[in-house]
């Protein structure tokens, strides 16, 4: 392609919106264009990254025995209320943009496509010796998201490849699953891309297990948290560890003690002289069921501790059933005008206690007239703690489960692993940090959405069993981005070979130089019929533009045609390292071509 007769603009400033590098440095290169909130467009460069993206993941998923197709992305509603998560898409999570059309029919725009693939399946898929069966789609997906931002990495809309197995049991499932792993490893190593793969939640999808791939780079907005010996790595929502060792309690006599202004368990711990491991603190929320229900929940956790609102949603959700709901819609920390529609009286913020009596609350139409009280297994064990007295300046020391408070029948796990804590797998090994940008996810989904949708196949033995399922995304246009926040230096994008919209850029620094002019459009020629995707800059730019451009759109090797070709030499650059040598013109396509093969 020649420069001259390009759509190609690069920008000199870095746009006011852009926040993280990649989405600074892919606006500057001319490669995408914001066109509305969270809304851009692919510029001719990019969209031949996205191709090969795209590519190298079809490649992999045919590999790996998956089979292409391409479902609506108008979806009706009645096959979401089928699968129960219309309420939740669209009220409490709030993601899919949903509308009527001119037959007073619900639709909604596509976030993922469970219930359109089950509903396929449920009529497709009548006996074991069809089965396994793995289908999969590249195509546009909407979401609805809060604060779009970073560009591509969080945008409305965006390029997604979503596939989705069907198995006869959960031998089978685990089976496609462990291959889609090994193909989502494969399409990441392709592209040029440093990740891990980790332990995740399952969120609204839901399943029994699922695994993330994460590429690492300081700008991931997950934090991943792993062990040195390789053994272990998770998502911090779904991170598992052993805490740190309580401290004795200095307190061994139960009393009340006046404590003015450590509404805090910092300040409450420098007020007593104790350590936040002897504290139990109650945490009060408000979780709200699609029925209308809301349910006051306290949580009792060890002080230095702090709740994991995801485990927290989880155990919630699961008991949606207990007060007549299917799902949780919202859960969150009841601030001063919540409080209002449901307290009886001021609450002792600060300093509550696990006994705070259910008379806070108004009971009434919507509103369980009792706290839900929980203890995460921090709390459980902990003697002569120090707690909330349900009085504003008032703490209690050396109090005990049994003696002054009753323990919660539900223990729980619902606090946050953090860095510094010990492995469950080797108390010797300690939880490292570091910060990721999710491109892949895959679930273990089981017989979720048959059960609910009536997709069952004939087994072997007769009978009518539920198809076990499995759902595997990875974000083609997140991916593309994510590898510019990971590969990139000051003077622009270091994109990898397999993945560059061009793998050589021809530079002449002076277009009316005759020579420079005949040599590179000598090598434009001879690159194109060796199989390489070559730009020519032909442009009438001064050479130090040029040079500066070349940079930035990070194409993989650079020729100049200037002072070298006195002495029958080229000069080439590697953008990755910006190492230059002069070669001479005869070896130039040679070179560049096993330079790409290795």
């Amino acid at each position: 392609m020649r420069m001259s007769q390009m759509l190609l603009m690069t920008l000199r400033e870095t746009p006011a919106e852009a926040e993280i590098p990649s989405h600074q440095l892919l606006l500057r290169a001319g490669y995408i264009r914001r066109i509305g909130s969270g809304l851009y467009a692919y510029l001719p460069m990019m969209w031949r990254v996205l191709n090969k993206v795209s590519q190298i993941i079809r490649e992999e998923m045919d590999a790996a025995g998956a089979q292409e197709c391409l479902l609506p992305q108008l979806q009706p509603s009645e096959l979401w209320e089928e699968s129960g998560r219309w309420e939740t898409y669209t009220k409490a999570e709030g993601i899919m943009f949903s509308l009527i059309d001119r037959q007073e029919r619900r639709l909604g725009l596509g976030p993922t496509h469970e219930e359109v693939i089950t509903a396929i399946a449920r009529d497709s898929i009548r006996s074991y010796r069809q089965l396994p069966q793995n289908l999969y789609q590249i195509q546009t997906k909407f979401r609805d998201e809060i604060r779009p931002r970073f560009g591509l990495m969080r945008g409305r809309e965006f390029i997604m490849k979503d596939a989705y197995s069907f198995n006869a049991d959960p031998e089978s499932l685990k089976e496609t699953y462990a291959a889609m792993s090994q193909a989502y490893e494969n399409i990441l190593r392709r592209c040029g891309l440093h990740f891990t793969a980790v332990e995740a939640d399952s969120g609204a999808i839901g399943g029994s297990a699922s695994q993330e791939f994460m590429v690492l780079a300081e700008a991931g907005e997950d934090e991943v948290l792993y062990t040195e010996d390789g053994k272990y790595a998770a998502n911090v929502e779904k991170a598992v560890s052993l805490p740190t060792e309580a401290q004795p309690s200095p307190f061994s006599k139960y009393e009340k003690r006046e404590t003015p202004n450590t509404a805090t368990i910092a300040t409450l711990c420098d007020f007593l002289s104790c350590d936040a491991t002897t504290v139990v603190k109650n945490v009060l929320y408000e979780a709200v069921y699609d029925n209308g229900k809301q349910v006051l929940v306290l949580v009792s956790i060890r002080g230095d501790q702090d709740v994991n609102d995801v485990k927290l949603t989880n155990i919630l959700s699961g008991m949606a059933g207990n007060y007549g709901a299917q799902a949780l819609i919202g859960l969150n920390v009841p601030d001063a005008d919540a409080q209002q529609k449901w307290a009886t009286k001021p609450l002792p913020l600060g300093y509550i206690a696990p006994d705070l009596g259910d008379d806070y609350i108004q009971g009434g139409k919507g509103v369980e007239p009792k706290f839900l009280r929980l203890v995460d297994e921090t709390a459980v064990n902990l003697q002569n703690f120090v707690t909330g007295s349900n009085e504003n300046g008032y703490h209690v020391v050396g109090a005990n489960w049994g003696e002054q408070f009753t323990l919660p029948e539900t223990v729980v796990d619902v606090r946050e692993a953090q860095a510094g804590d010990r492995a469950t797998h080797d108390s010797q090994q300690i939880l490292q940090s570091a910060r990721g940008i999710e491109v892949g996810h895959i679930f273990q989904l089981g017989t979720k959405y048959s059960e609910a949708m009536g997709a069952t196949y004939t087994s072997e033995q007769g009978q009518e069993v539920p198809l076990y399922m499995g759902c595997y995304g990875i974000g083609v246009s997140r991916l593309a981005q994510a590898t510019v926040e990971q590969s990139y230096d000051k003077n622009g994008i270091i994109w990898p070979s397999a993945i560059a919209p061009y793998q050589v850029i021809i530079t002449v620094p002076n277009v009316t130089d005759q020579q420079q002019s005949q040599v590179a459009e000598t090598l434009y020629q001879d690159l194109l019929a060796a199989g390489i995707e070559v730009l020519l800059d032909d442009r009438d730019e001064r050479a130090g533009v040029k040079f500066k451009d070349a940079d930035l759109i990070g194409i993989p090797y650079r020729i100049v045609t200037g002072r070298s070709l006195a002495n029958g030499n080229v000069e080439v650059i590697k953008r990755a390292n910006l190492s230059s040598q002069e070669m001479p013109i005869s070896d130039v396509v040679t070179t560049i071509r096993d330079w790409l093969q290795n």
